[in-house]
C-alpha cells in the first residue's frame, strides 16, 4: 500500500456488483415483480394491473426503438390524463430518450417553439387536441414522427394528423424489451418549459437522479402507505404530474386517470375508488366544494389533498375539512420538479383558533427531505436574511433535486445558480421555527389554477392594441383559480375600448387562460423616471 492510498480507497472501488444509477425506472419493474396482478391504472372502465403497466412501457420503448428513438432524443407528448401518459413516463426513456410533456392549454405558436427548441423526433398526440397539435405542426420547423391517441373510454372526433395509431404502435413492441437503466444518473429523463418572463420559454432539464429522489420524497411527504390510491386531479404535464408518474410505482398505488375535471366524476371517482390521495391547485378544491348537492358523495374517511400555488382562504381550509379533506400546502417550480418544499404540520398547532391555523397552513413551510437546502437570502450580497418573519429576500435552492439547467440557455443557467444556489425568483421572509413565506414574485409571475403565467407576456399582447398606449398586468386574487390576470391598461388619447374588447383581442392572441380577466381603465402610476409602480397597481387589484 502506497503512503497515498488509504485502506477505505483500496480495493473498494464502484463496480457493476456494488453500484448501479438511481432512476425512477426500477419502480415500475419492481411494482410489477413483487404486485404484478395489483390495480395499476383505473381509467373508465379499464383497470390495467402492474405487470400488464410494465409489458406496454416495455412495448412502447420496443416500438420507439424500432423508428430510430435513441439516447438524448426528444420524444412529445401531448396528452391528457390518460394511461399513455403513464406508459410514457417509463416507456420514452427505457429508450434513453427524453420525454417531453406539453400543457394541453397552450397555443400553437409557443407548441411550435416547443418543438423545434426540443428537436422533437417522435410526437404522440390526443385527437382532442388535434387542432391547435395540426396548426403547431404547421408552424413549427421540425417534421416529427406523429402517433395520433384515439381514447376507446372517450372518442374525440380530432382528425388523425400521423400514420400511425398509439395502441397500434404498442401493440407492435416487445413486451420483453432489454432496457437498461441510464449509463449515468445524470442523464436526461425530461423536459419540461417554463412561462417565461421574458421572450420565449425556458426547457427545463431534470435527471433521472433527481426523479428518483423526488419521486421517493413525495411518498414520505404524503405519507403513503402500501397500495394508496391515487387521483389524477393534478396535469400530468406539469412538471412531469410532481413526479408522481413515478412515485406511486413505489408503494404499487393504483393510479385513477381523469381526462377533464369534472365535479360530479371527481365526488364518484374519490367515494367509489376509494381514493386515498390527490394533487392540485385552488381550483380543485373551488370545484369540489361548489359542486351540486346531489353529486357530493359522503366519503366517512379522511382524504389527503396536496395544494401548491396560493394559499387557500380559511374558509375553504374549514369547508374542505367538514366535506372530509386533509389540506397540505405545497411549493415548489419547475426547477426543482414541482414541490420541493412542505408545510409539515406540527402537532402542537392542532390546539389552535381556526384562524391562526390557517395562518400557519398559509405558510409554504420546511425543505423536502430529498432538498439539500431552503433558504432566504439577500440576493446582492448572498446572506441570509434575518428569521424574523418580516425581512423580504430571495427564496433559494440547493441539492439533487434541483434541475440540470436550462435547455440551450447557458446564460440563463449560469444566472439561476449564482453564488451557488438556485435564484428561485421568489421573494419571501423566513420565520424563527425555519418555515419560509412567499411575499412577492420577483418575476411578477401570475399562478392561475397551478399554471404560470408571464405578466410581461400578456403584457407585450396588450401593447400590440392600437389603441393601447400603456398597460401591465399584475396577479389579482381570486377565490377559485387562486390568481387571475388583471390588466391595467392606459389608452391613447381620443380613443374608447371597452373591457370586453380588450378581453377578447387578448384572446385572439394568447392562450385563454392567460388572458386577462379584469381590466380596469386608468392613468397607469409610474415614478420620475417613467416606471410604471406594478407594487400599487398589485394593492389596487386586490381591491377589486
Amino acid at each position: 500500500m502506497s503512503s497515498g492510498e488509504h485502506p477505505f480507497s483500496l480495493g473498494l472501488e464502484k463496480n457493476e456488483a456494488n453500484h448501479a444509477s438511481l432512476s425512477p425506472l426500477s419502480f415500475l419493474a419492481r411494482a410489477a415483480d413483487v404486485f404484478p396482478q395489483r390495480t395499476a391504472i383505473v381509467h373508465g372502465t379499464q383497470r390495467t394491473d402492474y405487470r400488464t403497466f410494465y409489458a406496454r412501457a416495455r412495448q412502447l420503448a420496443s416500438s420507439l426503438a424500432d423508428v430510430g428513438v435513441g439516447k438524448n432524443d426528444t420524444v412529445t407528448v401531448m396528452l391528457s390524463n390518460v394511461p399513455p401518459m403513464l406508459e410514457a413516463h417509463y416507456g420514452v426513456p427505457m429508450t434513453g430518450a427524453v420525454l417531453h410533456s406539453m400543457n394541453t392549454r397552450l397555443d400553437a405558436a409557443v407548441i411550435a417553439f416547443q418543438l423545434d427548441h426540443a428537436n422533437t423526433k417522435v410526437l404522440i398526440t390526443d385527437r382532442e387536441f388535434s387542432p391547435v397539435m395540426e396548426e403547431a405542426l404547421a408552424l413549427a420547423s421540425v417534421k416529427p414522427i406523429v402517433i395520433d391517441y384515439s381514447d376507446p373510454e372517450f372518442p374525440q372526433d380530432g382528425k388523425r394528423l400521423g400514420t400511425l395509431d398509439y395502441e397500434a404502435f404498442v401493440a407492435e413492441g416487445d413486451a420483453d424489451f432489454a432496457w437498461s437503466l441510464p449509463a449515468d444518473e445524470w442523464d436526461a429523463i425530461s423536459l419540461n418549459y417554463t412561462s417565461g418572463t421574458t421572450g420565449n420559454p425556458k426547457g427545463v432539464v431534470y435527471h433521472h437522479r433527481g426523479a428518483y429522489l423526488l419521486a421517493q420524497a413525495n411518498i414520505l411527504t404524503t405519507s403513503m402507505a402500501k397500495h394508496p390510491v391515487y387521483l389524477w386531479t393534478l396535469p400530468m404535464f406539469h412538471c412531469n404530474g410532481w413526479c408522481f408518474p413515478w412515485s406511486i410505482s413505489v408503494v404499487a398505488g393504483t393510479h385513477v386517470c381523469l381526462r377533464w375535471v369534472r365535479p360530479k366524476v371527481m365526488w364518484d371517482l374519490i367515494a367509489n375508488e376509494e381514493v386515498t390521495h390527490l394533487c392540485g391547485a385552488p381550483i380543485i378544491m373551488s370545484t369540489l366544494l361548489g359542486s351540486a348537492p346531489e353529486d357530493k358523495r359522503e366519503l366517512g374517511r379522511e382524504v389527503e389533498f396536496f395544494t401548491a400555488a396560493a394559499p387557500p382562504p380559511e374558509s375553504v381550509l374549514l369547508a374542505m375539512k367538514d366535506a372530509g379533506f386533509n389540506v397540505t400546502h405545497l411549493y415548489g417550480l419547475t426547477e426543482v420538479y414541482g414541490p420541493a418544499v412542505v408545510n409539515d404540520w406540527q402537532m402542537e398547532w392542532d390546539t389552535l383558533p381556526p384562524a391562526e391555523q390557517a395562518a400557519k397552513k398559509a405558510r409554504q413551510g420546511v425543505r423536502y427531505v430529498a432538498l439539500e437546502g431552503l433558504t432566504v437570502l439577500d440576493p446582492e450580497t448572498m446572506q441570509p436574511v434575518p428569521a424574523d418573519g418580516e425581512t423580504i429576500g430571495e427564496v433559494m435552492f440547493k441539492g439533487n433535486v434541483v434541475m440540470k439547467g436550462y435547455l440551450k440557455n447557458p446564460e440563463a443557467t449560469a444566472e439561476a445558480f449564482a453564488g451557488g444556489w438556485f435564484h428561485s425568483g421568489d421573494l419571501g421572509v423566513k420565520y424563527s421555527d425555519g418555515y419560509i413565506q412567499l411575499k412577492d414574485r420577483s418575476k411578477d409571475i401570475i399562478i392561475s389554477g397551478g399554471e404560470n403565467i408571464s405578466s410581461i407576456e400578456v403584457e407585450e399582447v396588450l401593447y400590440k392594441h392600437p389603441d393601447v398606449a400603456s398597460a401591465a398586468v399584475v396577479a389579482r386574487p381570486d377565490e377559485k383559480w387562486g390568481e387571475t390576470p388583471c390588466a391595467f391598461v392606459e389608452l391613447r388619447q381620443g380613443t374608447e375600448r371597452t373591457d370586453a374588447e380588450i378581453i377578447s383581442f387578448c384572446r385572439e392572441h394568447l392562450a385563454g387562460f392567460k388572458s386577462p380577466r379584469t381590466v380596469v381603465f386608468c392613468e397607469l402610476p409610474k415614478t420620475s423616471t417613467g416606471k410604471i409602480q406594478k407594487y400599487a397597481l398589485r394593492e389596487q387589484a386586490k381591491l377589486l
